[in-house]
């Protein structure tokens, strides 16, 4: 399938893509594996959000891994210079990290709901079987879906008359195919739409449980209420402006001719693509947010983080009461954590 060249793309692309994925992948990697331990100490401690997290991290920092390849991708304005199986691989990862973040965001703003309002109600919802099971199901669900892409011819030779080159492009290319599209619409609806309402639902029943508990310190809710303000705004910053430019893009994409003399004839569909790019970039930000929103904001993630480093550095004592020690969480049962765990 030919590609239309879009020469400021390229320029846009050289140096947009490159400096924030740099710097993602320079606080991803270690927040992320920070991330893992501190999850999994949460789970082994019977505690059902651990899973959940521990599965946010993991999506988070394999996507994190397939950066490098779409530095060099985009450092070489946008042309990509490995085998196509690497491209295919690694725009699987890209949007299994999109759909699996929201999927998983949405599970813990539901066990958290269920955690502080409903506290006594719904128990089987908040084991750690049931959330091994649901997280389990949305990998399966997710590599399905998205599988697809593995399958597809997703490179692509671009002629640019400007350069007098040809590119190799990688998923991502213009216009888009039809299969695409119809999965753009599929994606936005099922990936962005439905769990941007659950999750706003959800912290907006947490945030009024807040507000009426007595036993709750004013200084503490506040502090509450900022959290989840944070962890909303940061999924609507990080996903809408993707999606909203990608429904735009598939709309206007769905007529090839359409599109095609908007893109090539008028400067604001230039904008409207340059528009997309840097939304793409964005949402890489969330990796980098996850851990910090997540685990290393709560008391209790935060004390197993700097145990963990002690760990690993040697500089606990070897008695066998304080190894087992590292490997526990603080049971403290209260509305704070319950919130921020």
């Amino acid at each position: 399938m030919n590609s239309t060249c879009i020469e400021e793309q390229h320029d846009l692309d050289h140096y947009l893509f490159p400096i924030t994925y740099i710097f993602v992948v320079i606080v991803s990697v270690p927040a992320n594996i920070g991330s893992l331990c501190v999850s999994f100490l949460q789970a082994k401690k019977e505690n059902e959000l651990g899973i959940y997290l521990f599965s946010l991290s993991l999506s988070d920092l394999l996507y994190t891994l397939t950066l490098p390849l779409w530095i060099d991708y985009t450092w070489n304005n946008d042309n990509w210079s490995f085998s196509p199986a690497l491209c295919k691989g690694s725009a699987f990862f890209m949007y299994m990290n999109f759909y699996s973040s929201t999927a998983f965001l949405t599970c813990i703003a539901v066990d958290r709901y269920l955690a502080v309002v409903h506290p006594l109600r719904f128990s089987f919802l908040r084991t750690r079987r049931f959330a091994f099971m649901v997280s389990l199901s949305i990998w399966v669900l997710e590599t399905m879906f998205n599988g697809i892409i593995l399958w597809e011819d997703e490179t692509t030779i671009e002629y640019c008359d400007a350069k007098k080159s040809n590119f190799t492009l990688c998923y991502d290319k213009y216009p888009l195919e039809k299969w695409q599209i119809r999965f753009n619409f599929f994606r936005t609806c099922t990936g962005y739409a439905i769990p941007l309402v659950i999750i706003m639902i959800s912290n907006q029943k947490v945030y009024q449980a807040v507000q009426h508990n007595q036993a709750t310190e004013n200084s503490e809710k506040k502090r509450i209420i900022k959290l989840l303000v944070s962890i909303t705004l940061t999924f609507v910053l990080c996903f809408t402006p993707f999606h909203v430019m990608l429904l735009i893009r598939s709309i206007l994409e769905h007529d090839v001719n359409f599109s095609e003399l908007i893109f090539k004839d008028h400067k604001s569909g230039k904008q409207t693509y340059k528009m997309y790019r840097i939304t793409v970039a964005l949402t890489s930000l969330n990796c980098v947010a996850d851990p910090i929103l997540y685990c290393f904001v709560t008391e209790t993630g935060r004390s197993d983080m700097w145990n963990i480093l002690k760990f690993c550095t040697g500089k606990l004592n070897n008695s066998k009461g304080q190894r087992k020690n590292i490997l526990s969480v603080s049971t403290r049962d209260t509305v704070e954590l319950e919130i921020l765990e």
